[in-house]
């Protein structure tokens, strides 16, 4: 498979395949392809793993495009103004991802729901139980949302990053929370109760515009009309 990565803010991915290579998704993310592929729609794995798929914030159907006959093109487009990064999998190059970004892979890679040893994490810091691991071998695309920066972390090095703009992280790092010290700070200081704390080592890579902050912003507008 071969795939090149167009249009800025507003990105699509778009797949090369060799005759019979196959790509899986989400239903909807096709964005435009050549007559040639085939979609079939299954819960890929079982109801096991499309249950833990569901938990971590995607939908228990997935489908499958394979070309057919010959090269076979199909893209996907970003759902959000954002970016759209490729990564390869393998085993020990296992990645973590935020809930929702997963775009489309190559047929080799699972996912499954990203359990956090520590309770709090999954239920105060905004990641933890709703993020994705991804493992198998081959391409995945994930979508992240606004710009992304990254961030090499060594062996104990940590990084506090407000809930929601974490995008990904490869599987050696650790997640956890902090709470807001000072009870000035945290009633007035606008930032919440907690923060994520990741902890290397590892590479992590941070989004500007979490879409949840957007909807945030812009709900009161739409609640008003003005």
């Amino acid at each position: 498979m071969k795939y090149e990565i167009i249009g800025g803010t507003l990105p699509a991915a778009i797949c090369h395949l060799d005759a019979g290579e196959k790509m899986i998704t989400e239903g909807g993310a096709m964005s435009w392809m050549s007559p040639n592929m085939k979609m079939e729609t299954t819960t890929n794995g079982g109801l096991g793993k499309a249950f833990g798929r569901m938990l971590s914030g995607e939908k228990i159907f997935q489908n499958i495009y394979t070309a057919q006959g010959g090269e076979g093109m199909i893209a996907f487009a970003s759902s959000f103004p954002g970016s759209i990064r490729a990564f390869e999998i393998a085993p020990g190059k296992e990645m973590i991802f935020q809930k929702s970004a997963f775009l489309a892979a190559e047929a080799g890679i699972q996912l499954s729901i990203f359990f956090n040893k520590k309770f709090g994490a999954g239920l105060f810091g905004g990641e933890g139980f709703i993020m994705q691991r991804v493992s198998g071998n081959g391409i995945v695309f994930a979508e992240f949302d606004g710009h992304v920066a990254e961030y090499d972390l060594q062996d104990g090095q940590q990084i506090i990053i407000d809930t929601g703009h974490l995008a990904a992280m490869t599987a050696t790092c650790k997640i956890d929370v902090k709470s807001v010290s000072g009870v000035k700070n945290v009633l007035f200081g606008g930032e919440g109760l907690f923060n994520t704390v990741v902890t290397g080592p590892g590479h992590i890579w941070l989004q500007t515009m979490p879409a949840a902050n957007v909807a945030g912003a812009i709900a009161p507008y739409i609640a008003t009309g003005k």
